[in-house]
């Protein structure tokens, strides 16, 4: 799942390096739609996440079907992310797109550090799961799946709100 965040980051550093006028006017034309369609995802992650039972056993194979269906969807809930598209825009008003704009070299290597910095991001998040694993019993992670599916549920709710409401 790292790695199709990462993937969906990327993107947007593509988008800011590379097209940033054309896909800005469509964001900011279609943010009620992408908020909407953002917000839907994380209300069906925070439910999914909510009812799931925890379990501290490590299954021994999954399926490629799972693997890709996986992928997909982080990316497309990071893609929908309005979150992720404001701190894409922030930081790349910080550092100064008009000295990146045109300049190949440069948007390469900014897409390039978006990537990098991203998949390093979930590398060590999955080492410290790792690292933790053992200390965590099945309760304990039901309860993270309560709290992280409620947090899930009332971001997309707020999401679908600003969504439907366009302000």
């Amino acid at each position: 799942m790292g790695l199709s965040a990462a993937c969906a980051d990327m993107l947007y550093g593509i988008v800011a390096a590379f097209g940033v006028t054309l896909i800005s006017n469509f964001i900011t034309h279609e943010q009620q739609w992408i908020r909407l369609v953002g917000g839907v995802l994380l209300l069906i992650l925070g439910y999914r996440t909510f009812h799931s039972h925890a379990s501290t056993d490590t299954p021994i194979n999954g399926t490629n079907g799972h693997h890709i269906r996986a992928f997909i969807s982080t990316f497309l809930l990071t893609l929908t992310n309005p979150m992720t598209l404001f701190a894409f825009a922030a930081v790349f008003a910080g550092i100064g797109l008009d000295k990146i704009i045109g300049d190949n070299w440069s948007g390469t290597f900014l897409v390039s550090g978006v990537f990098l910095g991203s998949v390093s991001w979930f590398a060590l998040l999955t080492a410290l799961v790792h690292f933790f694993r053992e200390k965590i019993t099945a309760n304990g992670l039901a309860l993270v799946n309560k709290i992280a599916g409620t947090l899930l549920i009332l971001f997309g709710a707020f999401a679908v709100l600003k969504g439907l409401i366009g302000f």
